[in-house]
């Protein structure tokens, strides 16, 4: 137990920043040869039935927390010359960064929740009520989507889902409110980033973690080492840099949202 939560305080509030490993990670990729495509570059390439590099690197932001992170992590890609893809929550949209990454040739997007919000917010304890009530937060996926494209000036068209602890309680993730295609044809969506259209176009999926993990399954270097022929790297910001005002707002928020629900 102590051991558990020492762990938990050195990844929410100890860690160095590791914002120099992630440098590492662009420029040894970049020295291997690999090709940055957002997640939407893919699948319009996919879409059009062109062949994707020989070697690609995808990269998927989820911006859980920390916007500052996010930033620094964008600052570090445009040194050199990486376009990535970004994720945002709601309760972290930052529409002057968003604007700059899509400038810079990368995407700004939309990391959903609905299904998690709308059953901590409305009490629902079964997933039989949840999907019941499946219709009403499809529109407010849809109403948050429109929002959110207004405010960026962009067109959105892919997305990603989010898990919370709701989610996990429940069984039932957030990209439920995506398995309806008229719905996404609806929202003009093409992709979800679990969709596996997507997924199995890449030979190394890895996914950042907390202390002491940091990469699973396995090393991201590995993969870069081993000259896996289409990585798909997904990062959190919280991972990279700790900040103790950001975690410890969502750790308070969690708190009160499970004592509420």
């Amino acid at each position: 137990m102590f051991k558990k939560l020492y762990r938990r305080a050195y990844s929410d509030y100890l860690m160095p920043s590791r914002l120099d490993e992630y440098e590492r990670i662009l420029i040894e990729a970049n020295k291997s040869g690999y090709k940055h495509y957002s997640i939407r570059d893919v699948v319009e390439k996919l879409e059009l039935g062109e062949e994707l590099p020989e070697m690609l690197f995808v990269h998927r932001h989820d911006i859980d927390t920390d916007i500052k992170t996010a930033r620094k992590m964008f600052e570090i890609e445009k040194r050199h010359g990486v376009r990535t893809s970004y994720y945002f929550r709601l309760l972290t949209l930052d529409f002057d960064l968003m604007r700059e990454i899509e400038d810079f040739g990368s995407e700004a997007s939309y990391h959903f929740e609905e299904i998690a919000a709308f059953a901590k917010r409305e009490h629902l304890k079964s997933p039989e009520k949840v999907r019941e009530q499946l219709p009403a937060m499809q529109e407010e996926f849809l109403k948050n989507l429109l929002m959110i494209e207004k405010r960026l000036g962009h067109k959105i068209v892919t997305v990603a889902s989010h898990g919370d602890f709701a989610n996990r309680e429940l069984k039932i993730i957030n990209n439920e409110l995506l398995n309806d295609p008229f719905f996404r044809q609806r929202c003009g969506l093409k992709c979800e980033c679990y969709d596996d259209s997507l997924m199995e176009n890449f030979d190394s999926r890895i996914s950042d973690k907390p202390y002491p993990v940091y990469y699973a399954p396995h090393s991201i270097f590995d993969s870069i080492a081993q000259k896996k022929k289409h990585i798909y790297f997904l990062t959190h910001p919280k991972q990279w840099h700790t900040s103790w005002i950001d975690t410890t707002r969502e750790n308070v928020t969690r708190a009160i949202e499970a004592y509420r629900w």
